[in-house]
């Protein structure tokens, strides 16, 4: 039977989803914890990564091949670049990237090591269920390039510099490292993103309300694709 990963960086992200599973079980390996469910009937596996790309590679990898996930969405918040995005918005990745990556000595361009690439892309047919899920709920929801690092960018600087380099809308810290694992195995994956931060930022935001939030609007439409690969197998 299919298996569908679904994944997040941080507890917040994955436990609206989680309390949607039927017959969960738990496993703790590799020093995390791994929800497998279902929903609607179909089986799904659920993890928080931490936050990192050594830990979302780890926990991808896992999630492939142990549990032997043959799809993977991954959900979470990104800071934009873009100024059209704003604190709420939903943004998908087409392709991600990894701007602290840096072998220019060489002579190789940001993002890339040889037999690699600089943007990977994301999986198209997962795309077109998201479009078609966000018209139906009466969502906006962009898409564009989505650059990832260790690290956390509040530098307005850097920030312009990842989005003229890579021609990224959003940052985040998981999802190019997600993308090469499952670029490398051959599963499709996807990447969906809450904004959480953006270049006119209210003082008075409050990053764990909105979390929570975001979260449970992000889980729903995570379900809700679920729901439509299911029926489109």
């Amino acid at each position: 039977m299919s298996k569908i990963a679904i994944m997040g960086a941080m507890p917040e992200e994955i436990e609206p989803i989680i309390s949607k599973l039927d017959n969960i079980q738990t496993m703790t390996y590799a020093d995390n914890t791994y929800y497998e469910g279902s929903y609607n009937g179909q089986m799904v596996v659920v993890a928080y990564s931490k936050i990192g790309k050594v830990f979302a590679t780890l926990t991808a990898t896992m999630l492939i091949e142990k549990f032997g996930c043959d799809k993977l969405l991954f959900s979470g918040v990104a800071g934009a670049i873009s100024k059209e995005l704003k604190i709420g918005d939903l943004i998908i990745a087409d392709g991600l990237c990894q701007h602290d990556l840096d072998i220019t000595a060489f002579g190789h361009p940001y993002g890339y090591v040889p037999e690699g690439e600089v943007c990977i892309s994301t999986d198209v047919n997962l795309r077109n269920i998201a479009k078609d899920i966000a018209s139906l709920k009466g969502l906006t929801l962009k898409e564009g390039i989505i650059a990832t690092g260790d690290q956390f960018i509040a530098n307005s600087e850097r920030k312009d510099w990842i989005g003229s380099e890579f021609k990224a809308d959003a940052l985040e810290m998981e999802g190019a490292s997600v993308a090469v694992v499952c670029s490398t195995l051959n599963v499709p994956f996807f990447i969906l993103r809450a904004i959480s931060d953006s270049a006119d930022m209210d003082a008075g935001f409050n990053f764990d309300e909105f979390l929570e939030s975001s979260a449970q609007v992000s889980a729903d439409f995570i379900l809700s694709m679920v729901d439509a690969m299911r029926s489109k197998k």
